[in-house]
């Protein structure tokens, strides 16, 4: 296809194409850190956790767009798990912030080192190094989608 006829339906075609791809990617690295682990709600709370520091159940809820009980529920599996841990507001003791512990942090270096063994590897077996030229090209395309 060239540029000239590059259509609105060719981008939204493209945009479907690219969204299927990553979620399959998303998946993919899922599988590759010890399926079953935890759950795509864990996984979030981590996730979420380690960029905010610390939140509540009630922050979560709001950030993850759950119910609060739900959340209090995949908390306290968190923290049972010793992932995560909660403290009191010292001005409000019924408050109590989340953050992760050691164990929830080593979780993560360990997962991403993991993904990005599997993707190196993937990379190198079934990409030549034009490929893998582009593939750069494309990260950066990526990126500049994403930024806000």
């Amino acid at each position: 296809m060239d540029i000239e006829t590059y259509t609105r339906e060719d981008t939204t075609i493209l945009a479907a194409r690219l969204r299927a791809q990553l979620s399959k990617m998303k998946r993919r690295l899922r599988e590759q850190s010890d399926p079953g682990k935890l759950t795509s709600s864990q996984t979030a709370v981590i996730l979420r956790l380690e960029m905010v520091r610390e939140a509540t159940v009630s922050d979560l809820s709001r950030l993850e767009g759950i119910r609060p009980q739900s959340m209090r529920n995949t908390v306290e599996s968190l923290k049972s798990s010793g992932y995560v841990k909660g403290h009191a507001d010292p001005d409000d003791g019924r408050k109590i912030w989340l953050s992760l512990t050691e164990k929830g942090h080593g979780l993560l270096r360990e997962g991403r080192s993991v993904w990005n063994d599997w993707l190196t590897s993937s990379i190198s077996m079934k990409l030549n190094q034009e490929e893998q030229i582009l593939l750069s090209k494309a990260v950066t395309l990526i990126q500049r989608l994403t930024e806000s």
